[in-house]
């Protein structure tokens, strides 16, 4: 009973556990919400700890997503699906294809596309099964590019907030996370003059990022303590809690992270540190601007264009922030409630 009353609370329409033995797929799809289209959100590839620690990962992904989807302007619900398993295996097809008869079986409830553990190839077998899929190659492809130049929007709002110009010379930047996203950010911030520190759990990402941009790189939790301008959480979420908070120097979060705060009291703290935060769900949201550009039949350059807008939402985001004395998290949350409420 206790999960019914945790789906009533976060307002979720469907919630799936799927299971296929024979490929050794264990999956689960999450519709949150249907109300401006239909349920779109990624699937995630991840070896879990647990169980229920994969459909509560599952349950927070697609209910942002809704607010993703929202705040973004686009006509679209919120979705996501958790593949649990090790996303470093080889027999890919069979697993992909499995989560594409499920996929399917939602009836266009739920669009599916990449996201973290998997690419526009894993894309491509979910579409032997289903036209539900969006992400493919040939198509919009990989949506990194077009979410970390959102995020550089993002991160020039901020900047424009807080010392009153878009520049970003001479601003350091620490980026924890070199994957796509961490790494095409990185590229649009040394155009922009910033300086970089850049950590990963794999050094060979890391060593990447330095060698295309010079960042300085350092190993595990050093990148919370550094003396910085702004720091870009760009790898998993959670990352902004009690642990972390205390140790930030700097006068900016705003990353391509999902989940950031591990609590939303975690934002509140933030505030109250005097750290201004980008809401990630705002930040982010170039990725799915770039999938639905491909569910809408956009070009490449109508998808970059409509990331550049990110820029302004976060401004507006900070405008109702400081109109209504709240926390910046809170104040996306009721741009998006307010166009759920529209609708």
């Amino acid at each position: 009973m206790k999960r019914f009353d945790t789906l009533a609370e976060m307002g979720h329409e469907e919630v799936v556990v799927c299971s296929d033995p024979s490929v050794g797929y264990r999956g689960i799809l999450a519709v949150h919400s249907t109300k401006l289209g239909p349920a779109l959100g990624g699937t995630r590839f991840w070896q879990y700890a647990s169980d229920e620690e994969a459909i509560t990962d599952a349950l927070r992904l697609s209910r942002g997503m809704t607010y993703k989807n929202a705040v973004a302007g686009l006509h679209l619900g919120g979705g996501k699906s958790i593949i649990i398993g090790d996303n470093k295996t080889k027999d890919r097809e069979r697993i992909f294809r499995a989560h594409g008869r499920f996929v399917e079986s939602l009836g266009g409830r739920y669009i599916t596309a990449e996201d973290v553990g998997t690419s526009t190839k894993d894309m491509d077998y979910v579409h032997m099964e289903t036209s539900h899929v969006a992400g493919l190659a040939g198509k919009s492809g990989d949506p990194s590019p077009v979410t970390a130049h959102g995020v550089f929007r993002a991160v020039q709002a901020s900047a424009n907030r807080r010392w009153g110009s878009d520049s970003l010379e001479g601003k350091t930047v620490t980026i924890q996370g070199c994957g796509s996203v961490g790494t095409y950010l990185a590229k649009e911030l040394h155009e922009a003059g910033a300086k970089l520190i850049v950590s990963d759990i794999d050094s060979a990402k890391a060593a990447r990022v330095s060698k295309m941009t010079g960042a300085k790189i350092v190993e595990g939790d050093v990148i919370y303590s550094l003396d910085a301008d702004i720091f870009s959480p760009c790898a998993l979420g959670g990352i902004i809690n009690d642990s972390t908070i205390p140790r930030l120097k700097v006068q900016i979060v705003a990353g391509g992270a999902n989940n950031q705060l591990l609590e939303e009291r975690h934002g509140d703290e933030l505030q109250r540190r005097g750290i201004l935060y980008a809401p990630d769900y705002v930040a982010n949201a170039g990725g799915v601007i770039n999938v639905y550009g491909e569910v809408a039949g956009w070009d490449a350059q109508r998808a970059l264009d409509k990331a550049d807008d990110i820029y302004d939402t976060v401004l507006k985001v900070f405008d109702i922030a400081e109109s209504q004395h709240i926390p910046t998290y809170e104040a996306a949350d009721r741009l998006a409630e307010q166009r759920l409420a529209e609708a």
